[in-house]
């Protein structure tokens, strides 16, 4: 069985399952939810839909871009490890294709810092390893998102209107369910959707962009936070301190709020020390 095969688990017509972890919970369509059709019952039975709305437009779909959105599933959950290798030829069997979308794939995870490509040795055979940022370089990510992030609650205090913050308080209280269940992983996904749709509130699409470009090594390192002890509880009750904020149009404080609750999940791996730096 190859490195893919072990982590990812094939579905009908060669596209992968992925796990259906615990209850769902239901949700209207909101206009919010953009092309994707997201919403707090599709972030977990589709992985794969969360991946599409963070990191790409919903009208790329090809065959090396699913190969990517699966395999960048893979990582964030940590299916695919640091130091895993995978080979184009692999992966190329896996999604019944040829060697150059596969190729192609880990070319673009390598550019959202997902793995490093090694130069192949028998072309067109491309291999790559998993890779995960360092404390250091996760320190950087995490300071950055949490000025993106501070921004993004500005904009939501300035100018969504009330039908919006509606919208995130159905995914606050399928947050607060998978807290109570203590499901880790359908709590990751959905978080991953809340701010997927506090982005799109602001209406700003650069500012979007510029978020989507850490995703991958953000949510790789965000779903091991979560697993740690008592995250939920203290994730779930900051998400409801600043949804109070948004309500009650509070600039300051929901800026605070979502600044300080990026930078408390790096102190939590920080303090794990699960993630260290490279020897010197």
């Amino acid at each position: 069985m190859t490195t893919a095969d072990q982590a990812m688990s094939a579905g009908p017509g060669g596209r992968l399952s992925v796990r259906r972890a615990g209850a769902a919970v239901g949700s209207g369509k909101s206009r919010f939810a953009g092309r994707h059709g997201l919403d707090p019952v599709t972030a977990t039975v589709s992985r794969r839909t969360v991946i599409l709305a963070t990191l790409r437009a919903p009208d790329r779909e090809t065959k090396a871009q699913q190969i990517f959105d699966e395999t960048a599933i893979a990582i964030v959950e940590g299916r695919l490890r640091p130091g895993q290798t995978l080979h184009s030829h692999e992966l190329a069997q896996h999604f019944s294709t040829g060697s150059t979308p596969a190729s192609e794939a880990l070319t673009e995870l390598e550019r959202r810092g997902a793995v490093v490509v090694t130069p192949p040795r028998r072309p067109p055979v491309a291999q790559a390893s998993v890779t995960r940022a360092t404390l250091a370089q996760l320190k950087d990510i995490y300071e950055l998102r949490a000025s993106l992030f501070a921004l993004v609650a500005e904009l939501i205090v300035e100018r969504c209107p009330d039908e919006g913050l509606a919208e995130l308080w159905a995914w606050q209280a399928a947050l607060e369910e998978d807290a109570a269940r203590g499901c880790v992983d359908d709590y990751f996904w959905r978080h991953a959707g809340f701010r997927l749709i506090e982005g799109a509130l602001t209406g700003n699409e650069e500012l979007q962009r510029i978020i989507s470009e850490l995703a991958i090594r953000a949510m790789q390192v965000t779903h091991l936070s979560f697993s740690l002890p008592g995250r939920l509880a203290r994730s779930v009750a900051d998400h409801r301190r600043l949804l109070t904020a948004y309500s009650e149009r509070d600039r300051d404080t929901a800026v605070a709020l979502n600044r300080l609750m990026i930078m408390t999940g790096y102190r939590a791996l920080e303090e794990s020390g699960l993630i260290g730096n490279p020897a010197a």
